[in-house]
């Protein structure tokens, strides 16, 4: 017999990912508990960067109008020399898969305090603040926490079906299980500073990269936006600490004056704050236990010359949560989850792989050595930065070798398009879910009584996509051609699309789709999303 829990899903721990994971849960109609040690949410900045995925996967979740309002389209992201040559430019600008700009600044402590917001008015959202989680126990059908009262050192038990440990690199909840993490061998200590400029002030205003590194042996620099929140432009300056300096010495206030007086005068707005951090590259070897999971820095921890590593964590929770809620809602047995880890961990690690990349690009102290690294990039010698990483485990269609079918893994492409004589957001208009998507290619009358049937079991939502001159009432037109120049670039006349916007499988013609959809019937039955 199932018990009554007091919730859903707990979550431990109240930073931002925390936040999106409560908001997404409690859209799909869960009750979920979020216990934060703290008494109130960590108000200074630390992420600076989202990107496409995330800007789309937060207006698919209702909270478009939130992403909108914080964030500011990324500037080219130049790495010069010590003498201000050119090694590296990253165009974070040029239209993504999504539609969008690749990359946004974004001012973190604006970001929370409209996710918190939001998240005080949702009635199925319960916070707890000051209460801290002292440990747990699994049970068959539940878990059960148990919350220490920070002021009084009361305790007391909670139950909930699932349990998210999202508390932060030293997580309890990860300590608690004895899981280990691997590390990729980066470490680094670095000053953050984060200064707010004076009003009417711009990044041009006062001469300063809008986004770059500095890769200068004697002090590598880092020079980046920090959004715009408060009517106020912010600015991050990073320091690497070189070997003959102390941690100590990196965080007293006169180094961090004397680092800024380089860069900015004192009358040009407020030091907002200033903190060391080691930088580290760390992979946890299991994020599943039972009922119990990781998510955010929890899981993985990276350097951030990326700006990857809020995004990772919210595409862990946007990855967990459609099958958290499959699987509580009777629609997928308790397999489905096992499919978080084989997705999620594969392509962090490649994230943090291609931050190290870019991090031993800059972290050189060595003039010696940053002479080798300046004549390889002048000389145009060295490697390109690897393409962004797709998902290749989990629940993806495989072919005979066992590797994804086409496009399998990919993120689906996203733009503006008509239907119906509307024009908006793709995903407005075709709500995440199964999606199949037909090019004209392949027709859906083509599909052999099973494949309707496996698409049938899963509510599968068939949509018809031409082009923007040549698209019916009743299909979607696309205006913005990111669709159709998707599908034509990987070979594909169809894509079965899963609820969190990654591509299942591909397909050329009626034959291979239909191959597509009993790999889709056999992994259904398999994790339970379609009854055996």
């Amino acid at each position: 017999m199932t018990i009554h829990t007091d919730f859903d899903v707990i979550q431990i721990g109240y930073g931002p990912v925390s936040k999106v994971s409560a908001l997404l849960l409690d859209r799909m109609g869960w009750r979920v508990g979020v216990f934060e040690r703290f008494g109130e949410f960590y108000a200074l900045p630390r992420a600076v960067c989202v990107d496409h995925e995330i800007v789309r996967n937060l207006h698919a979740a209702g909270l478009g109008q939130i992403a909108e309002s914080v964030t500011d389209p990324a500037p080219l992201y130049r790495w010069f020399n010590a003498e201000w040559q050119e090694l590296l430019t990253l165009n974070w600008a040029v239209p993504s898969v999504s539609g969008g700009d690749g990359v946004n600044f974004i001012h973190q402590p604006t970001f929370e305090l409209s996710l918190h917001a939001e998240a005080l008015r949702r009635n199925r959202i319960a916070l707890h603040f000051e209460r801290d989680c002292v440990g747990f126990t699994q049970h068959p059908d539940h878990v059960e926490v148990r919350i220490r009262d920070t002021a009084t050192g009361e305790e007391r038990s909670f139950t909930a079906r699932y349990l998210i440990g999202i508390d932060g690199a030293n997580s309890f909840v990860r300590e608690s299980l004895g899981i280990s993490r691997t590390d990729l061998g980066f470490e680094a200590d670095w000053l953050v500073v984060d200064f707010a400029l004076k009003a009417g002030l711009t990044a041009r205003d006062l001469g300063l990269v809008e986004c770059g590194q500095w890769c200068n042996p004697l002090r590598p620099t880092t020079i980046v936006p920090g959004g715009t929140g408060d009517g106020r432009v912010y600015r991050r300056w990073e320091f690497m600490r070189l070997p003959h300096e102390t941690r100590e010495e990196m965080g007293r206030e006169e180094k961090v004056k004397e680092l800024l007086g380089d860069w900015i005068k004192p009358e040009q707005g407020d030091l907002v704050r200033h903190a060391v951090y080691t930088f580290r590259s760390l992979i946890a070897d299991q994020w599943r236990v039972g009922r119990v999971f990781l998510a955010g820095d929890a899981a993985h921890l990276m350097p951030p010359f990326m700006g990857q590593g809020m995004c990772a964590g919210l595409r862990d929770v946007w990855n967990l949560a459609w099958k958290l809620d499959r699987v509580m809602a009777g629609q997928a047995g308790d397999a489905l989850l096992d499919s978080y880890q084989p997705e999620r961990q594969p392509h962090v690690t490649g994230v943090v792989e291609q931050s190290i990349f870019l991090g031993s690009i800059i972290c050189i102290p060595d003039p010696a050595k940053a002479a080798e690294r300046d004549a390889m990039f002048l000389g145009g010698n060295a490697p390109p930065p690897a393409p962004f990483p797709h998902l290749t485990g989990g629940f993806l269609a495989r072919g005979a070798d066992g590797e994804p079918m086409a496009a399998a893994g990919k993120l689906a492409p996203h733009g503006t398009v008509r239907l119906r004589r509307r024009t908006e957001r793709l995903d407005s208009l075709v709500p995440p879910g199964f999606v199949l998507f037909l090019s004209g290619a392949v027709a859906a009358e083509a599909l052999s009584p099973a494949s309707r049937a496996t698409l049938d079991a899963l509510s599968a939502r068939v949509v018809q996509v031409r082009s923007k001159t040549g698209a019916r009432d009743d299909q979607v037109a696309d205006t913005q051609g990111q669709i159709l120049s998707f599908m034509q670039a990987e070979g594909i006349a169809a894509m079965l699309v899963r609820p969190d916007f990654y591509i299942f499988g591909g397909a050329a013609d009626a034959a291979g789709l239909d191959a597509v959809l009993a790999q889709l019937d056999a992994q259904g039955r398999a994790t339970g999303l379609i009854a055996a």
